[in-house]
C-alpha cells in the first residue's frame, strides 16, 4: 500500500467516530403552541412519551413551546416556530391552531390532534386512512361526542327540562351538534356564548340564572381547559351539574367527564411524531381515532350538590374522584 492511501485510510478511521457521533447526536426539534402553561401535564406527558421511544429532552430531542396568549395569537406563534426552522410542527385542539400551522409550515411536517373539528370535512386532510399532503395525527370525533353527552345527562337527570350549553368560537360545532341532540330527547337548548378576552363567563351564565339546578354542558376548547378552576367555581355557585369534554374539567370540580384524556392523547401523538421523525412521509400515515373514550365523575362534587349518579354509569368509569 503507498503511503499516501495508508495515510488517508487513517484520517478516514479516525473521522468516522466523529461522523458517527455528528449523526447520533442529531438534534430533533418539535415545535408547538398551546394557551395552557409550559408545566401543563399533557405536554409532560407527550415529553415522556417521546424519552420512553428514545428522544430524549436536550440531548437528541428539543420540545420548543411557544405560549400563544389566545387562540388569536396562533398565527404569530406558529410563524415564530417557523422561523426557528423546526422540523416537525405539532398542532393540538382547535381549528385555528391547525390553520395557523399550515400557514407558517410550508414543507415542514405537521403532526395534529383534531380535537373540535372533522379534518376529512373541513378539507385539511383527503381521508383518515391516507391524509395526502404533510398532515396527519389524531381525530377526535367531538360532534359525536357532543351527542353522547347529551344521552348521559338525560341518563342521570330523568326529569331535567333544560340544558345549558357553554361555546365560545372553537366549540360552535359541537353546541349545533349538542343542541340537535337536546332537543330529540327533550330538554330545550339554552346557548351561553362566551364573549371577550378575557371572558366573561357570568355574563356568559347568567340566562341560566332561572334555572339553577339544570345541567349544563362543557364542550372542548382550550379556553375552557385553561379557566377550568374559574369555571368550576361559577357551576358549583349556580349549583349546575355538569358535563364535561376533557377530564382535566371534571378534576377542578365539574360533576362529570366524558371524552378523551388529554395525557393519553398527546402520548399516542408522540408516536406519529417519531413515525414522520424516522423517514415517513406525514400524509402516507394514517390517521387514527383515539383508541379509548375517559368516562369520569366527581363524587365530592355529587355530594355538594345533592346529586345521585346511576351506579350502572360509576360501573363503566374509569375514575372516579371521591
Amino acid at each position: 500500500m503507498r503511503r499516501r492511501e495508508f495515510i488517508a485510510g487513517l484520517a478516514g478511521a479516525a473521522a468516522w467516530p466523529l461522523v458517527a457521533r455528528a449523526q447520533q447526536l442529531k438534534i430533533l426539534r418539535v415545535g408547538y403552541s398551546g394557551i395552557m402553561p409550559r408545566d401543563a401535564p399533557h405536554y409532560a406527558a407527550f415529553e415522556k412519551r417521546m424519552a420512553e421511544i428514545g428522544y430524549q429532552q436536550g440531548r437528541n430531542f428539543t420540545f420548543e413551546y411557544i405560549q400563544a396568549p389566545s387562540i388569536e395569537g396562533y398565527q404569530q406563534t406558529y410563524s415564530e416556530l417557523a422561523a426557528r426552522k423546526v422540523d416537525i410542527m405539532l398542532a393540538a385542539g382547535n381549528e385555528p391552531a391547525l390553520r395557523a400551522a399550515r400557514a407558517a409550515a410550508g414543507a415542514t411536517p405537521i403532526v395534529f390532534i383534531a380535537v373540535d373539528f372533522d379534518p376529512v370535512e373541513k378539507g385539511y386532510v383527503a381521508s383518515l386512512s391516507r391524509p395526502g399532503s404533510n398532515m396527519t395525527g389524531i381525530f377526535v370525533s367531538q360532534l359525536e361526542l357532543a351527542g353522547k353527552r347529551i344521552e348521559v345527562l338525560r341518563e342521570i337527570f330523568p326529569n331535567a327540562y333544560r340544558v345549558g350549553l357553554l361555546w365560545d368560537s372553537a366549540s360552535r360545532e359541537q353546541a349545533v351538534a349538542a343542541v340537535a341532540a337536546s332537543e330529540k330527547l327533550g330538554f330545550e337548548p339554552r346557548l351561553l356564548e362566551l364573549i371577550g378576552e378575557p371572558p366573561n363567563y357570568v355574563t356568559a351564565m347568567m340566562s341560566m340564572d332561572e334555572s339553577r339546578g339544570q345541567p349544563i354542558v362543557i364542550p372542548a376548547s382550550p379556553l375552557f381547559l385553561r379557566d377550568r378552576t374559574t369555571i368550576a367555581r361559577l357551576l358549583l355557585d349556580h349549583r349546575a351539574p355538569s358535563i364535561c369534554a376533557l377530564r382535566e374539567v371534571m378534576e377542578a370540580g365539574a360533576l362529570m367527564s366524558y371524552g378523551v384524556n388529554l395525557a393519553d392523547v398527546f402520548r399516542d401523538v408522540a408516536d406519529f411524531v417519531d413515525q414522520v421523525a424516522s423517514g415517513a412521509k406525514a400524509g402516507d400515515v394514517p390517521m387514527r381515532e383515539p383508541s379509548h373514550y375517559h368516562i369520569a365523575f366527581n363524587l365530592k362534587t355529587a355530594r355538594d350538590l345533592g346529586v345521585d349518579v346511576p351506579t350502572s354509569l360509576l360501573a363503566r368509569a374509569d375514575e372516579v374522584i371521591e
